[in-house]
């Protein structure tokens, strides 16, 4: 179970990943390709190149897991602007998780006290 903590990051990979990696190959990936620490407790999201499934590797405090989901309609839909991580929020992953359209959703201006 993901346990959301404002204090972990998510990190969205951005180039197409092969869904048969498992822990040693995200691992890999994670350390070579994001330049991250996989051990660090952050949230790493990686999408095939067909947008269908998505894995999200993480490590809680014995172990590496992995949550997976595996689309049968549609497509994951995030914005692609071309690096090779994005930081996203808690929202924005609960979105993609969704199918939400992260480039589509507007923000509405909030009331904030002056402090």
């Amino acid at each position: 179970m993901i346990i959301s903590d404002h204090n972990v990051r998510v990190w969205l990979y951005q180039h197409a990943t092969d869904m048969r990696k498992s822990f040693k190959g995200l691992i890999g990936i994670v350390k070579n390709q994001l330049q991250e620490d996989p051990l660090s407790g952050h949230l790493f999201v990686f999408i095939n190149k067909r947008k269908t499934y998505m894995k999200i590797l993480y490590f809680a405090q014995s172990g590496f897991c992995i949550w997976s989901k595996k689309l049968i309609q549609g497509q994951f839909s995030f914005n692609e602007d071309g690096s090779i991580k994005q930081s996203i929020s808690w929202a924005q992953l609960q979105w993609l998780i969704d199918g939400i359209d992260i480039e589509k959703v507007s923000y509405r201006k909030r009331f904030k006290p002056a402090l």
